[in-house]
């Protein structure tokens, strides 16, 4: 795959991804997260597959960079998730409201 195009398609997904998460409201991030997380966890594969057969340095750098945003993606829907459901425990010592 040429240059160009490798570039064309990882800026056109960076526009699509941002579009699509700045539609949703912030009242549903937090419930659509265990979803995102797995659609993460697919993406992280891909970018994992997409290195392993890079041919130049350029598609090279981008898989990897696609790789750490992905894992970016993957532990922070977790860590939030884990908070989420942290608000749902009850507390020790206290009433639970």
């Amino acid at each position: 795959m040429e240059p160009i195009a490798v570039i064309s398609i990882f800026v056109l997904a960076v526009f699509v991804g941002f579009e699509v998460v700045s539609k949703v409201s912030s009242t549903l991030h937090t419930p659509l997260m265990s979803g995102a997380n797995a659609i993460h966890g697919v993406i992280l594969v891909g970018a994992i597959i997409v290195a392993d057969r890079a041919a130049n340095n350029l598609e090279l750098g981008l898989s990897v960079a696609a790789i750490v945003l992905a894992t970016i993606n993957v532990v922070g829907g977790f860590v939030v998730t884990d908070r989420m459901l942290e608000m749902f425990k009850p507390k020790k010592g206290g009433e639970q409201k």
